[in-house]
């Protein structure tokens, strides 16, 4: 009975891999084309028509805050800085309990004044709205909220308050390239289809150089964790989702960076006030919605690194970012049960959600499982010693490969890194990664899966930061 096991389970695995490394392999390829696509059609010529035409649709940047007092100033002054003809700025401070709110009010000379606040998205109870009497800051709002527990329903209160057609959501704790805008309202202007989403590539913030707001010198992060995450944004955006938006089959778009069509969103329901996966609940939502209606859309992804964001640089906020994201995962697939293999949500529902739910979704279950029988198997001296020296050589060895492939595209085509030993650096660290930070993402979205299927509170905002300087 054990050797069937044993011969299922090997099997098994080595099938798995392979069908996950088929997969990275024909996404690497759309992506490729893809890539090639994009840089034939954008110009910075573009962006000089779109600086200059009265046509250019307006842009409300949506930007929640919870307890963010150690970066508001700066990011928020950055925020109003993008290179945009016609955008506000809203900031929703989610009932922060540090001094967030009394800093933007003494910084950006705010008054509260009248505002007429439509709830067209059911959020917490909206307290009150800010203005500032300074004209300088006159594109900047900053709308007052009971703490609603997530992002996702801050997002929604931003929404309501904003005037322009279309929104970006993004983060306060991110610096935004200032053409981001620019760059992200061209597949709504350029697409036949109607594009409702648009996202762009994310990276680390860590070991950049800031000044006035603005990111003057990109550098890896020195310290390994964050490093370890600039690989795996390189990889998550370079490789998956430009793959992805080649078929049209995106499955979120980051709620670091994401550009949408305000009148679709709204349709579709707004965020889900209680999700905590609300990159993949908004994408879900509008292509739902789109299918329902008998309408032809598009999710857009730009390879452009328009965003940096301050990732977790310790073991502990790490714990709690990743764990919190396993359990938004999970709610995702408890919430749209209905899409995962559904014909009628055709791309989303048999290849997207499918590929999400088998290969992100199981694969921590599936590597911890096995974790713990190949500990069995040696405790009974039953293992297949060859066989599991293929399968590890199998998999360690393409995860190198593929990230050194990513790498080296990112800085052949983007060329970020001033330096070609700061390039180096990263692939050295893809040899590591496998080792000293895979096990660490596995056994914290198991412990995400955990606390979600035994009902324990999640609650956002719980990410430490220290800020950048110039």
């Amino acid at each position: 009975m054990l050797e069937n096991i044993t011969d299922f389970y090997e099997t098994f695995v080595f099938y798995y891999a392979s069908a996950m490394i088929f997969s990275y392999l024909v996404l690497a390829t759309f992506s490729s084309i893809n890539l090639m696509r994009y840089k034939s059609y954008n110009s910075d010529q573009d962006d000089e028509v779109l600086m200059k035409s009265p046509l250019t649709p307006g842009i409300s940047v949506v930007a929640p805050a919870y307890n963010e007092e150690k970066t508001i100033i700066v990011n928020v002054s950055s925020l109003m800085t993008l290179e945009y003809p016609l955008f506000e700025v809203i900031i929703v401070n989610d009932g922060s309990k540090d001094k967030t709110l009394e800093k933007l009010i003494s910084e950006f000379d705010l008054v509260e004044v009248d505002f007429l606040y439509i709830e067209k998205i059911k959020t917490k109870p909206f307290k009150r709205v800010f203005k500032s009497t300074n004209p300088k800051y006159s594109i900047l709002t900053v709308v007052d909220k009971e703490n609603g527990g997530t992002k996702a329903d801050a997002s929604n209160a931003g929404i309501n308050a904003s005037v322009f057609p279309y929104y970006l959501s993004t983060d306060v704790d991110c610096v935004l390239n200032r053409q981001t805008l620019l760059k992200m309202i061209k597949p709504f202007l350029n697409s036949k289809k109607r594009v409702v989403g648009v996202g762009s590539t994310l990276r680390m913030l860590n070991g950049c150089e800031v000044k006035d707001g603005v990111v003057t010198r990109v550098s890896p992060p020195k310290r390994l964790i964050p490093c370890f995450q600039e690989l795996e944004y390189i990889r998550a955006y370079l490789l998956g989702k430009m793959g992805w938006s080649f078929i049209n089959s995106v499955p979120n778009i980051s709620g670091g960076l994401g550009l949408f069509d305000k009148e679709i969103a709204i349709k579709a329901g707004g965020y889900s006030g209680d999700s905590h996966a609300e990159d993949m609940d908004m994408a879900t939502k509008l292509a739902r919605y789109m299918m329902n209606n008998n309408m032809d859309y598009k999710l857009v992804y730009i390879p452009v690194s328009c965003c940096w964001t301050e990732g977790p640089d310790n073991i502990q906020v790490l714990n709690r970012q990743r764990t919190r994201w396993a359990s938004g995962l999970a709610q995702i697939f408890r919430v749209y049960r209905n899409v995962l293999f559904n014909r009628k949500y055709k791309r989303l529902g048999l290849i997207a959600f499918p590929y999400t739910f088998i290969f992100e979704f199981l694969a921590p279950i599936i590597e911890g499982v096995g974790i713990l029988f190949f500990i069995y198997l040696i405790l009974i001296n039953k293992v297949n010693w060859d066989m599991a020296f293929i399968i590890l050589l199998y998999s360690y060895t393409f995860a190198i490969f593929i990230t050194t492939l990513v790498v080296i595209q990112d800085h052949i085509v983007f060329k970020h890194y001033k330096k070609v030993s700061e390039v180096v650096r990263l692939i050295l660290m893809g040899f590591l990664e496998p080792i000293l930070y895979h096990p660490l993402i596995v056994f914290f979205a198991l412990k995400g899966y955990f606390n979600f299927y035994i009902g324990k509170e999640l609650k956002w905002g719980t990410m430490t930061r220290k800020g950048v300087s110039s």
